[in-house]
């Protein structure tokens, strides 16, 4: 059966993958970040969540942010050798690495997720679609969470909450809106070789439809 999820927050930034330096946000969430929020609540190897639907509540608005930002990162390499053959890492002081970068986010975002899960092959033999609905359910109705979910960035915690009306969410506009090429997910089938999907986004008075969309990779 599907599940209905709220989530909101004060910001959200869903990065565009195109913009490399400076982050600028996506005009609604994406599938994958909508995936993240509800593995980050009840995640399970005999499962594998879909989403269908993603509800915008609130009016599309965006605002600016400057920030300092670590310019560099410690190598993994010189970590493992480090770790190996012994000696030393150098460090990163933030006050002498620190590079000024502006950010385009969401601000006051509200968004219902409706999803739908697969069992996959890895559900153990007391598994079953009934118990990992109501473990969901019940996780999502005491605020319960394996991590705390964030709406694109960590920065940005999402609050969330089972839907708790009979009456279908409506998004906040009618009509429809072109959001261009937006992130589906990343495809994993070869490790070697992971590439991101892409979809058009529209939104349909308000609600973006991501069970009838094209993925193109």
């Amino acid at each position: 059966m599907p599940v209905k999820l709220e989530v909101w927050g004060d910001g959200a930034l869903f990065s565009r993958p195109e913009f490399k330096v400076e982050k600028v946000s996506y005009d609604v969430m994406t599938p994958s970040a909508a995936r993240g929020i509800l593995e980050a609540i009840y995640w399970h190897p005999g499962l594998r969540w879909v989403i269908d639907r993603i509800v915008v509540m609130n009016p599309i608005r965006f605002n600016n942010i400057k920030r300092n930002e670590v310019k560099s990162t410690i190598s993994a390499r010189s970590v493992s050798a480090t770790l190996s053959k012994g000696g030393t890492v150098l460090p990163l002081y933030t006050a002498e690495d620190i590079q000024p970068r502006a950010a385009m986010y969401l601000r006051d975002v509200r968004y219902v997720i409706e999803a739908h899960f697969i069992l996959t092959e890895d559900m153990g033999p007391d598994d079953s679609a009934a118990k990992f609905q109501s473990m969901f359910n019940r996780r999502a109705g005491k605020g319960q969470c394996y991590h705390h979910p964030y709406l694109g960035c960590r920065e940005f915690p999402a609050a969330f909450r089972l839907w708790g009306s009979d009456e279908e969410p409506r998004g906040f506009e009618e009509g429809s809106r072109d959001l261009g090429f937006m992130l589906y997910d990343m495809d994993y089938s070869n490790s070697a070789d992971i590439k991101p999907m892409f979809f058009r986004g529209v939104l349909h008075n308000g609600v973006l439809d991501c069970e009838n969309m094209e993925v193109m990779s």
